[in-house]
Formats: structure tokens, sequence, C-alpha cells
């Protein structure tokens, strides 16, 4: 009897066991499927397609364009400014690699969410992204327009065929997972970008070329050493925007950060509301200082040096909140001077 109750106990000791191999097993397989979790418990929804660019213009080959030295730059800012004005920040939608084909270029993208990725096909399917990149193309190349094709594929699907089907769209996409991370080349077309819009400067008008402007708009220009403008009557020094003041903004603003980045937006194609609904959704559980500040940052990565001191100021005030701009502006009171 002792010998079969030790037998029993092995044998019911190996069958736990293998039951507990059995479910981390089920569990490996369970999270490198769909149901992958972050750690902050979001579903990870990752994929990955093929956008195929090319003009209709025979003077403009967009693939020699990029491999230009003084255009590459030029073009990779046009690519990078139309997908975060649609998709969101390069976390959500990322450019992993730009194969020249000419005279195509085709742009190698990374999806990261199901929600964001169908908020990228609804703006292709209706023509938004197209529009938003013919006109980013156009001043890069500093042309008057340059009517594009475009064409989105995963794996051998031709997703042009199937866009009213959102649902199958999701699903090709879903199963060709990224096969590469950054290339080196865009991770360093992506520095010397930032470079750029931290206020460094640029060697070159052909470098740092601002988002296509609507015929009734001009683009600002960089504020010029010692450029002033009227707050309340005061001449105030213009700046590009600085780390500090996105903070304060981010602190103070509270929920009108939306009416702020509307008012923003008519100088900045950056800023129209399929960017500032991307924000919202994306940084929605890191709350309204989150949200706020990288408002801010989107306006500093699109403008660069024309995203100045006076630009939010004015926006400030036109939606009554003068005093974050006192704030800003370092004002001892609102009847003081500038501190």
């Amino acid at each position: 009897i002792q010998g079969g109750t030790i037998t029993s106990y092995h044998f019911s000791c190996e069958v736990c066991r293998m039951l507990e191999d059995l479910a981390h097993l089920l569990s490996q397989l369970w999270l490198s499927g769909k149901m992958a979790v972050e750690p902050k418990g979001l579903e990870k929804w990752v994929g990955s397609a093929y956008l195929f660019v090319e003009s209709s213009l025979d003077k403009v080959v967009l693939s020699d364009a990029y491999a230009h030295p003084q255009q590459k730059m030029a073009v990779y800012r046009a690519l990078r400014t139309a997908l975060a004005e649609i998709g969101g920040s390069p976390d959500v939608l990322q450019m992993l690699k730009i194969h020249r084909n000419d005279p195509q270029l085709i742009v190698q993208l990374r999806f990261c969410g199901r929600q964001l990725c169908g908020r990228f096909l609804r703006a292709y399917r209706e023509g938004a992204l197209h529009a938003v990149l013919q006109g980013c193309l156009a001043a890069a190349l500093a042309l008057r327009s340059v009517p594009l094709q475009l064409e989105l594929r995963a794996g051998a699907e031709r997703l042009d065929a199937w866009l009213a089907d959102e649902e199958r769209c999701l699903s090709c996409i879903f199963d060709q997972k990224p096969d590469r991370l950054c290339d080196e080349e865009l991770a360093e077309l992506e520095d010397a970008f930032q470079n750029l819009t931290c206020g460094s400067g640029s060697q070159g008008g052909d470098v740092e070329v601002a988002p296509a402007p609507t015929p009734s708009e001009k683009p600002p220009l960089p504020p010029s050493s010692g450029q002033t403008f009227l707050f309340q009557g005061q001449p105030v020094v213009n700046r590009p925007l600085s780390l500090q003041d996105q903070q304060t903004f981010a602190r103070s603003v509270g929920l009108k950060w939306r009416k702020v980045g509307r008012s923003l937006q008519r100088g900045c194609p950056a800023l129209r509301d399929p960017a500032l609904d991307s924000l919202a959704y994306e940084y929605e559980r890191e709350g309204l200082y989150e949200q706020a500040f990288q408002l801010l940052r989107r306006f500093v990565q699109a403008e660069g040096r024309r995203a100045t001191l006076q630009r939010l100021v004015e926006a400030l005030e036109e939606n009554e909140l003068t005093s974050l701009a006192e704030d800003l502006l370092g004002l001892v009171n609102p009847h003081g001077g500038v501190a």
C-alpha cells in the first residue's frame, strides 16, 4: 500500500508538471498572437504595409529627388510631416525604410494600434493623405504642385481594391509583421531633422522646408535677433519656443489645449483636426498635461524656429488665456513690466 501510495503521488506530481508546462506553452502562444499585451495593459496591434508614391509629372522623379544630397532631407521631411498629420506620432505610424524604385519611392510603414491604423486607412481612402502629401512635396521641391499617384500594399495584396472593406485591409496589414527596425539612413535623417527643429539652424534653403501653406497664407518667418511684438501695449522680444515654455503651457492650459491647437493650425498644417484627434487618443491615459505638452512638441517639430513665442501668445489671447500668456512672458503682474 505504501509503495502504491508513493507511486500514485509521483504520478500526480508528473501530471501536475505536464499541465504546468502545457499552460506555459499556451500562455506563450497567446502572448505571441493577436492578444499580446503591452505594459500599460493595452492590446498590442502591430502590422506593416508599403506606400508607393509616384509623381504624374514627367519632370518630377521622386526617386531621383530623394537620391539628391540637397533634396533628400526635404523629401524626408515632406513624407514625415504628411504621415504625422494623418497618423499621429512616429510611435504609432513609423517609416522603417524608404526604397528607391525609379521613378517611385516605396515607403515601408509600421502601424501600432488597430484603431489608429483604421484612421489611416480612412484618411487614405478619402484622399486626405493624398492632398496633404501633395502639398508637402510641392513645398519641399519648390513647385506650384506635385500631382501624385499613390498605392498601398500589404504583402501581395493591393489594398486600394479593398479600401471599402476596412476589416479586410486591417487583417492584411496585421498579417504582415515588420521584418526590420528603422533603417540607419532614416535614423540619421531623423536625428538631423530633430537638430533642425530644436533650433540649431540649417545649412541652406534646401534643407529647412516648411509644410505647404494654403494659398491665402504665407509661412511665418523665423524671428530675427531683437524682433519684438506687442502684448498689452508692451514690446516683448520674440524667440523660438523653449522646453520651459512647453512645460509652462502644459501645466496650465487644461481642457483648452485643443482650442489653442486649432488657433495654431491656421499656419501649421501639421496641427489639423486629425492630428489633434490623434494626440487626444494617444495620450488619453497620460492626461491633459501630456496632451498639451505633445501639442506644442508637434508644433515645434513641424515648424522649427518658426514655432515662436508670438504665435503661441496670440493663440492664447484668441482663446481668452491671457493669464497663461503672462506666465509665459514672465510678467510680474498684469500691469507690470517684463521680468
